[in-house]
């Protein structure tokens, strides 16, 4: 039977149409890009002009007060630091290791399915429900009360699933030969796991932690739930005492009518921002350095 002859007729009108749809999806997705980044500056513009004249170093050295003058941030920033400092010791070592359970050990079948299922839909869960966990458990049954243990522990579970889903992904980019070349020298799983796929998948793991503290260090609602101060007159000396950070006390300050109050609110993103950059910036660095390790 002879092959019936190719029409082309309607080739060129439907390559123009595709084309058309394609300089209108182009003007669109740079019509959203620019709108982003023009909201973004308008916003970092405003909190720069408010925030700047309020920034000195008793911003940095004194405690709260209720008079704006003498008002600082060092009960908070101490407070994120510690935050941070547990939520990191939590959920990196916990978020990597179910990754790597869950890639180089679980066996293919529907519970592997379902629990890689359930930690997709956490990454997507409002964090103040968290933040009603942290308080039932750590805070009342657990006994841990109003501490920075109990918000640093609450806040590793909110970021815990990003962890494990950007190593899943790092370790999944890892070529198949990388594994069977081990196994066919004789090594162990935990070997091939320990000298060859760790040191590949750590710039893609420490990713996931750059973006799951630098969400972290910005939540506010969960941390209140657990019952962080916005007054706090002293640093914390254990893990179990009461603790305030900067986005609770910047909540605090921008909650008050005075427009002295909303100007140091300003300052306290100021350096909120400056605090974050700079840990990302040590994230960065770190990721590089083991990109050039493996390279």
């Amino acid at each position: 039977m002879p092959t019936p002859a190719l029409d082309l007729t309607d080739i060129p009108a439907g390559l123009a149409r595709r084309r058309r749809r394609g300089r209108v999806l182009r003007t669109l997705s740079l019509g959203a890009t620019l709108f982003g980044l023009v909201a973004l500056a308008v916003l970092l513009g405003q909190v720069l002009v408010e925030g700047v004249p309020w920034l000195s170093a008793d911003l940095l050295t004194e405690y709260p007060s209720r008079i704006a003058e003498r008002a600082g941030l060092k009960a908070a920033l101490v407070g994120t630091f510690w935050l941070m400092l547990v939520t990191a010791a939590v959920a990196v070592p916990v978020g990597v290791g179910a990754a790597i359970y869950l890639e180089e050990y679980a066996a293919p079948g529907p519970f592997l399915r379902l629990v890689t299922l359930n930690i997709a839909n956490l990454a997507g869960v409002p964090s103040v429900i968290y933040g009603v966990l942290g308080l039932a458990v750590f805070v009342r049954v657990l006994g841990f009360g109003a501490s920075f243990l109990s918000g640093g522990i609450t806040l590793a579970l909110l970021v815990l699933p990003v962890i494990v889903i950007a190593t899943q992904e790092a370790l999944r980019a890892i070529p198949r030969g990388v594994r069977e070349s081990a196994y066919a020298l004789g090594a162990t799983r935990w070997q091939v796991v320990r000298a060859h796929l760790l040191p590949l998948a750590a710039p893609g793991a420490l990713t996931g932690v750059i973006l799951a503290l630098s969400r972290a260090i910005g939540e506010t609602a969960p941390i209140l739930v657990v019952g962080a101060a916005t007054f706090l007159a002293f640093l914390p000396a254990t893990p179990l005492d009461a603790f305030s950070a900067l986005p609770v006390q910047i909540y605090n300050w921008a909650s008050r009518p005075q427009d002295e109050f909303r100007g140091l609110a300003a300052a306290g993103i100021l350096v909120l921002l400056a605090v974050l950059l700079l840990m990302n910036g040590l994230a960065i660095w770190l990721r590089d350095r083991a990109e050039r390790r493996t390279s």
